[in-house]
């Protein structure tokens, strides 16, 4: 049984606080090597092209302007603009041109510890996620994300030994419970990001999330970068990826694009780099999110700037013409 929650128009007409900008990030230069034509003689492999997706640099504030920038880089997907839960004038403009142009706003990102030990802290974080779990249904964005949160007092996403324990896990249910209750969206989905040292860590770890959550706003964001946190997930990536899909594909909601590279010193230490640059296997990763029945956006994140960013971009329209997987509509 659903516990009681004050409804989604009463939670925005008292809330207070505003939303920031979850993307950041520009507008590179270059022309796609092709978002709409596989390599000659490849079998396509999609169910429809995958919306990709990336920050907009020097952004227009515009909303119409902003739209039709990210159409200009091949992107039909967009993360959340900068805009405030009470400026209802803007959100409407922002749902309106971006369903116009065919842009999907894949995620408002919440970025935030709702597990801080600081109690007051805690419930800041709270009430933020909400509020932006709210804003996700106004704009007709996908989901809200965050991660599940830790028990780290000095970093908020760091690593403590009490965050795989059960307690961690049933704080976590109860916090996605209390904000999908408190704002009941008609549309957006609220997700946990999976991390490589917190729960959920694994796809078996979010199914019984997902169970225990036993909400249906309750969905999956994927970063399988994330949840490489060992040689064996690094050099067999491609059974990650697999098993990701295999088991959560229904509820998978958006993902993330970024890419791993083995920094090599006296113990393991993986970092993010460009994508193509790492040995995360795009084939197999653009391959089973090109065939998910919903339409998934993959945004780009994580890029140190518009060269980055253009450059993983033309490795996903390189990657995906080879497989036969696009990102436009022929």
């Amino acid at each position: 049984m659903q516990t009681q929650g004050t409804s989604r128009r009463n939670f925005l007409k008292t809330s207070t606080v505003l939303t920031a900008a979850a993307a950041a990030g520009g507008m590179a230069t270059g022309e796609p090597i092709s978002a709409t034509q596989p390599a000659a003689g490849t079998p396509p492999a999609t169910k429809h092209p995958i919306r990709l997706g990336a920050p907009v640099f020097k952004a227009p504030t515009d909303p119409e302007a902003l739209a039709r920038a990210h159409r200009e880089k091949s992107y039909r997907a967009a993360y959340c603009p900068p805009v405030g839960i009470n400026d209802r004038e803007r959100i409407r403009d922002i749902r309106t041109a971006f369903q116009r142009n065919d842009v999907v706003i894949a995620e408002v990102g919440r970025w935030c510890n709702l597990l801080d030990p600081d109690a007051e802290k805690r419930k800041a974080n709270l009430e933020r996620v909400t509020e932006g779990l709210a804003l996700a249904d106004e704009l007709g964005a996908l989901c809200c994300v965050d991660i599940a949160g830790s028990f780290n007092a000095d970093v908020w996403y760091g690593p403590h030994p009490d965050n795989l324990s059960d307690d961690f896990f049933d704080a976590a249910v109860e916090n996605a419970r209390k904000i999908i209750d408190a704002v009941k969206p008609r549309r957006a989905k609220f997700c946990y990001e999976m991390m490589g040292w917190s729960l959920p860590d694994s796809p078996d770890a979010y199914l019984r999330m997902l169970k225990a959550v036993d909400r249906e706003a309750f969905g999956v964001h994927l970063d399988p970068c994330n949840l490489v946190n060992c040689p064996a997930k690094f050099y067999d990536n491609t059974a990650l990826i697999n098993e990701c899909f295999d088991k959560l594909g229904p509820w998978i909601v958006s993902c993330h694009a970024k890419d791993l590279k083995w920094q090599v010193e006296m113990n393991v230490h993986f970092v993010e780099v460009t994508l193509g640059e790492g040995q995360l296997d795009y084939k197999t990763y653009l391959k089973r999110l090109a065939q998910l029945p919903n339409d998934v956006p993959l945004m780009i994140e994580h890029m140190k700037g518009p060269a980055e960013y253009e450059a993983s971009r033309q490795f996903l329209f390189k990657t995906g013409g080879e497989i036969g997987v696009l990102f436009e509509y022929v």
